[in-house]
């Protein structure tokens, strides 16, 4: 009976502790779905403990009184109201300028008490942004033929037509231009587009638009492999991978790709960068593009990227970014994850500290500073570990997560233009993400292609500071006839400075 009674009691506690933990893990939850529906979205860290960046100033706060500068006046002083500029609207000065004049009536023109005409002293001038309608018109090309004399049947002569990027095409590289760059940077969908033209008399179809993106995507398909070349051969590359829906063919009902962006170069910023789409998500997809690279690559912990570390040719910089995300989401152990957050931001503002160092110092002083960083991040994570932990708790999860990537953790350290993130490839995939609240699917996986091809050269302008317009209607009108030796002159950053 006493046998029974002990192991019904071990039982019991066995299954209490094991509630215990089911409701902890909830209550866990709980909190984590309440801070992303409710709270900050933001993980930046603040410590009480951190030092003020300016001394003085909170008990300036508590004073509830802010600078202000007095000046002299009779029997007072009056405070002097900063004003900010109410006009912040530029424009470039070579508009043109549609002048409007506004003149008093004739009567008004006489002074009544004189009876004499008044004279014009000078003119008030106001300015205004004004704006016309979508201007469309019509090119035509006149090509006048010659033939021998008395007889025109033979040896007939006329000037070629311009070289145009899809044949017999029924408008013009302006109009093309003007297609992708509202679809690939504004994020504006074929469909709404073509009822923009309706509204201009303009009647062109939605799958009119798509074969012409299509015809554009192949075209400059050729820039787009030597700028994926350009930026595998730097050595430093940023990847990551975001899902997009793809109409399945005859069903009416979507499947799900993903759109991969890899920016690359000799930057702490790179501005190259190529998207590429992808059917499906395993791991031989994005083997087929590491084929042959060797160097440095940023990215999350995704399978695929974590195999390829094994890699001789590649190292891997694993995201701190993603580290950090995994306790700034933990609220099991608030004291240890804020000592931990507190050390991942020492790391960070290093980089901001070397980012405009040359590469020699910036090296030296991560080596100095964060190496030790990063040996203590280890050895605190070792050490919580060893103490009782919730295996399912974010915080053990978190913990997971660092320790697992301990062996690659400053491999960043070693190349001057690595960092310790991967945000630089995440900036890039927002641009996909807002554009796919638009478009919300592609319509085929060749249509997926041409996107992938029309947004590395867009998303590259946009990167470089370069007006996208101005690019591909250059480019457009170029391709066909441009040296094909010479085709790297066209890609974005080299036709900047052409």
């Amino acid at each position: 009976m006493i046998e029974e009674l002990t192991s019904e009691n071990a039982l019991l506690k066995q299954e209490v502790l094991s509630l215990k933990a089911q409701l902890t893990r909830m209550q866990e939850q709980l909190s984590y779905f309440q801070k992303i529906l409710f709270g900050k979205k933001s993980e930046k860290f603040i410590s009480n403990d951190a030092q003020p960046l300016f001394p003085g100033f909170e008990a300036l706060l508590q004073s509830n009184e802010l600078p202000t500068e007095k000046i002299a006046v009779k029997s007072h002083e009056k405070q002097k109201v900063s004003k900010s500029p109410i006009n912040t609207i530029t424009f470039p000065e070579d508009l043109p300028v549609e002048r409007i004049e506004l003149d008093v009536s004739e009567k008004e023109k006489i002074d009544p008490e004189t009876n004499k005409p008044l004279v014009c002293i000078g003119e008030d001038i106001s300015r205004k942004l004004a704006k016309k309608p979508a201007s469309y018109f019509i090119k035509e090309y006149v090509r006048k033929k010659y033939a021998r004399a008395g007889n025109a049947e033979e040896g007939v002569t006329t000037a070629p037509l311009p070289d145009s990027i899809i044949t017999r095409c029924s408008v013009d590289e302006s109009i093309l231009t003007d297609v992708i760059t509202k679809k690939f940077c504004d994020h504006l969908p074929l469909y709404r587009q073509a009822e923009m033209m309706l509204r201009d008399g303009i009647k062109i179809s939605r799958q009119t638009l798509s074969t012409y993106v299509s015809q554009i995507g192949k075209t400059l398909l050729p820039l787009y492999q030597l700028l994926e070349e350009e930026i595998k051969a730097s050595g430093n590359i940023f990847v990551d991978e975001t899902p997009v829906d793809i109409l399945a063919p005859g069903t009416g009902k979507t499947k799900q790709g993903y759109m991969m962006v890899i920016a690359g170069g000799l930057s702490l910023n790179p501005a190259l960068r190529v998207y590429k789409f992808l059917e499906t998500r395993k791991h031989n997809a994005f083997a087929n593009f590491f084929k042959g690279y060797v160097g440095i690559y940023h990215s999350d912990k995704y399978g695929a990227y974590e195999k390829e570390a094994k890699s001789p040719d590649k190292t891997w910089a694993p995201c701190y970014a993603h580290i950090r995300r995994k306790y700034v989401e933990s609220e099991t152990d608030p004291q240890f994850r804020d000592e931990i957050l507190l050390e991942l931001q020492k790391l960070f503002l290093i980089e901001d500290k070397v980012k405009e160092s040359s590469p020699e110092e910036r090296l030296c002083i991560r080596q100095e500073e964060a190496g030790p960083i990063i040996d203590l991040l280890i050895h605190k994570n070792k050490e919580r570990l060893k103490l009782s932990l919730l295996p399912k708790s974010k915080i053990a999860l978190a913990i997971g997560y660092f320790l697992g990537l301990v062996p690659y953790l400053k491999n960043y350290l070693k190349h001057p233009y690595s960092r310790p993130d991967n945000n630089v490839a995440e900036r890039a995939l927002k641009l996909v993400v807002i554009g796919r609240k638009n478009w919300m699917f592609v319509g085929s996986e060749g249509g997926g292609e041409a996107s992938a091809v029309i947004y590395s050269l867009a998303q590259s302008c946009r990167a470089l500071g370069i007006n996208p317009h101005n690019y591909f209607e250059d480019i457009l009108r170029r391709i066909q006839s441009h040296p094909y030796k010479k085709l790297s002159t066209l890609l974005p950053h080299n036709w900047k400075s052409l």
